[in-house]
């Protein structure tokens, strides 16, 4: 079984909604900005943000069309990092700062696709939320 391509009708094959995707453009012009990388067990969602932290796109492996399990690959997060590393190369971004969480496959993969569109990393840092004192242990066994 290969991808699943679905033919345009201006001819080119479209794997997983990238050009349609890509076909909206962004009307805002951002310098430097913030983006968020939440890399979950079941998927990959990044969420660009200006210096404030006002949402400007947001794009996941769910929304390119991938469902079930590939959704959780790194090739799917990848596919989200290029997407939103072409949308903020539009908008003029040079440098972002990267937010990581979550303990997905994804989270490395999503970070190299965006870096490698051009846009140059400041500071990546590590958000994953880690309980202080986690679940409740199992009650003693009686034997």
């Amino acid at each position: 079984m290969g991808k699943k391509r679905s033919v345009n009708k201006s001819g080119g094959s479209d794997v997983h909604g990238t050009s349609r995707a890509l076909g909206r453009v962004p009307k805002r012009k951002l310098a430097s900005g913030k983006l968020n990388v939440l890399a979950t067990f079941n998927n990959t969602m990044l969420t660009l943000c200006d210096d404030k932290g006002n949402t400007v796109m947001a794009a996941s492996s769910g929304a390119l069309g991938f469902k079930g399990a590939r959704k959780s690959t790194p090739f799917a997060a990848a596919k989200v990092g290029e997407i939103i590393g072409e949308k903020a190369q539009q908008m003029g971004m040079k440098d972002a700062e990267v937010i990581i969480r979550g303990v997905g496959a994804g989270r490395e993969s999503a970070l190299r696709a965006f870096a490698g569109k051009g846009i140059s990393v400041t500071r990546i840092t590590d958000r994953t939320p880690v309980p202080f004192n986690g679940p409740r242990p199992p009650k003693a066994r009686r034997v």
